[in-house]
């Protein structure tokens, strides 16, 4: 049911860090879908992806997580947030300590500025530490602490992974072979990020339902094996699974190694996706992304096409 406080932020400006990404820019293209002013955050606002916002019809803020006393001036004039958290490696890999620093800066600065409702995505988790995301978990109790409605997604592995990530070795389909840590017989959760999008929408638009919730999100766990087969039949170019082993993983990232172990253990996601199907009912599966739009993105990165 949707309260007079609901209505009432309806027409709230959202801010949007990560805009430029993946989950951000899905989110925001959701937003103004819907006819909500939206601010996007970006570290260079002549880059295409931020011009590209901007033709969408997204007011843009330059904004950097490493200089805070700009972040205050950015989200000055919204009244909800939607925070990808940023990404921070140091030489040893990733860094919690930054990432938290970061994290923290931006929620002192929404609270600054009177922002009373953020979204917050992060990683899923499993029943052992594949995935902890410490700092996100930090960011996560923070905002908490900080900011009075907040709403936290977790979502699984992105069905675009399937075009392939900046981790070499690992995703994406690589001369008919995808290749990743996970078993392939038992069922791995995946996401489309459309769906990552619909689930904040709902959250911004119902904040009374959705404050101090936190949802871990899928949309599907076929097993590797069967997702392999249905891009397969989706694209007509034959694909297979194979998981890398122990030592593979272990060459690219000692944590992967950890990772790998850890789910072969049965330290998996456990997102209910027919609770959220409940809440979602067009919570798309990966057939469904592949008819929408991810068949076709497959095959131009197969064959080379544009």
């Amino acid at each position: 049911m949707t309260t007079d406080s609901d209505t009432a932020w309806a027409t709230t400006t959202v801010a949007v860090t990560g805009a430029t990404g993946r989950q951000g820019g899905a989110t925001v293209r959701r937003l103004l879908a819907a006819g909500r002013p939206v601010r996007a955050l970006v570290r260079d606002s002549a880059a295409p992806a931020a011009v590209a916002l901007a033709q969408a019809g997204a007011e843009l803020a330059v904004a950097d997580f490493d200089e805070p006393s700009g972040l205050e001036r950015a989200l000055a004039g919204t009244g909800a947030l939607f925070a990808v958290p940023p990404v921070a490696y140091g030489p040893a890999g990733g860094d919690e300590e930054l990432e938290f620093a970061r994290g923290r800066a931006l929620a002192d600065a929404a609270a600054a500025v009177g922002i009373r409702q953020v979204v917050f995505t992060g990683v899923a988790s499993t029943s052992g530490a594949a995935f902890a995301a410490p700092g996100k978990r930090r960011i996560e109790r923070y905002l908490h602490e900080r900011i009075p409605l907040v709403t936290v997604l977790r979502p699984v592995r992105f069905m675009t992974n399937y075009l392939g990530t900046a981790v070499a070795g690992l995703d994406g389909v690589r001369d008919g072979v995808h290749r990743h840590l996970f078993t392939p017989d038992a069922p791995l959760q995946i996401i489309a990020l459309e769906d990552i999008a619909e689930f904040a929408a709902l959250a911004f638009e119902q904040p009374d339902r959705f404050a101090g919730r936190t949802l871990e999100l899928a949309g599907d766990d076929l097993t590797p094996v069967e997702a392999a087969a249905a891009i397969s039949a989706a694209t007509g170019i034959a694909v297979r699974y194979e998981q890398v082993t122990h030592d593979e993983a272990a060459a690219l990232n000692p944590d992967f190694a950890d990772i790998r172990r850890q789910w072969d253990a049965g330290h998996r996601w456990h997102a209910d996706i027919e609770a959220l199907r409940v809440i979602h009912p067009g919570l798309r599966t990966l057939a469904d992304w592949l008819a929408e739009s991810g068949a076709a993105a497959l095959r131009a990165r197969l064959l080379g096409t544009p």
